[in-house]
């Protein structure tokens, strides 16, 4: 009789939230593989999330999950498991409910582990997490996500996002519809995107730049789809959305506008390819159903003058010279 298979050891990570929130744990997650690389590692996320969390080279399979709700977990207890949803207690109880050999979560009663600072960035927290938990330099740079096998449905396009998850992170329509119109007159291939229930506001910003109802990609592309066209855009401007967080992914040249929240917690790395706008406090809400004031003193001219600023090159457009 042969002897059967080892079994491979398993490490779940939890982080079923929005784009932003996915993106931002890559660094820890590719550190979460390095403490162990023999293990398969599975990510649980929201399920609309899976193709492109499919694209970080860590991970080994992608578990459907709803934030806070039980995992549909039916294998054996996993060697390791790691809360990168938040700082508990309620997401704790999700993981530990696996009942792993070992729980890495923030300190909440009842779960012992590294402490909670609100002030301290997104990327760097998660990174912190697992540095300090498991004992491994983890890089809060190494955002970078493989591009979709597919090619995109175009290349080369200045991206314009208006949308944004709640209206105080929106930046006006008009005045997107102006940088639009700016970039092209200077010659840029003009792409404004969002979701299927942006499209109306992705038209209105095409129609009041002069754009064709080509220019308008929202609810046209899938998320695969969409992180191609941002993986080989020229230049992507946008709020505080999960596009932002893609072209960070990919090194893409990007102009940022931040609202209520402040980039020091959320915003892109430190790269000569990234400029960051923003006018406020950090006292916004993020989940405000009115444009935050520090969004809305940011003007068009910045956001031009911002375009300016980008890498040499990247803001040159193709056609007019």
């Amino acid at each position: 009789m042969g002897l059967s298979a080892p079994k491979v050891p398993v490490a779940v990570v939890l982080r079923p939230l929005g784009l932003g929130d996915l993106l931002t744990g890559v660094p820890a997650i590719r550190a979460i593989r390095a403490v162990v690389p023999d293990h398969r590692l599975v990510l649980a996320t929201t399920g609309s999330l899976r193709p492109l969390a499919e694209l970080i080279d860590a991970v080994d399979e992608v578990l459907p999950a709803r934030e806070l709700e039980p995992l549909d977990w039916t294998g054996p207890p996993p060697e390791l498991a790691v809360d990168l949803h938040g700082k508990g207690p309620a997401s704790h109880v999700v993981v530990a409910d696996l009942h792993p050999r070992r729980l890495l979560t923030f300190d909440s009663p009842g779960y012992p582990g590294p402490t909670w600072y609100a002030d301290e960035h997104e990327v760097r927290r998660w990174c912190r997490l697992v540095s300090d938990g498991l004992g491994v330099d983890a890089d809060p740079d190494a955002l970078d996500l493989a591009v979709p096998p597919a090619p995109p449905p175009v290349r080369d396009v200045a991206v314009v996002h208006p949308g944004a998850a709640h209206p105080s992170r929106r930046w006006p329509a008009d005045r997107f519809a102006a940088v639009a119109r700016h970039l092209a007159d200077a010659g840029h291939d003009v792409r404004i995107t969002g979701g299927p229930a942006e499209v109306e506001l992705a038209r209105s910003v095409a129609v009041a730049a002069g754009l064709g109802p080509d220019a308008v990609l929202a609810g046209r592309t899938t998320s695969l789809e969409l992180a191609g066209v941002i993986a080989a855009a020229r230049l992507v401007v946008c709020g505080d959305t999960g596009v932002a967080h893609l072209a960070s992914a990919y090194r893409r040249p990007s102009v940022v506008l931040f609202g209520p929240v402040s980039p020091a917690l959320w915003g892109p790395p430190p790269r000569p390819q990234h400029v960051v706008l923003w006018h406020g406090d950090g006292a916004g809400d993020p989940w405000g159903t009115e444009l935050d004031p520090a969004l809305a003193r940011i003007t068009v001219d910045e956001a031009v003058e911002a375009l300016g600023a980008l890498p040499d090159g990247s803001c040159t457009g193709r056609r007019g010279g």
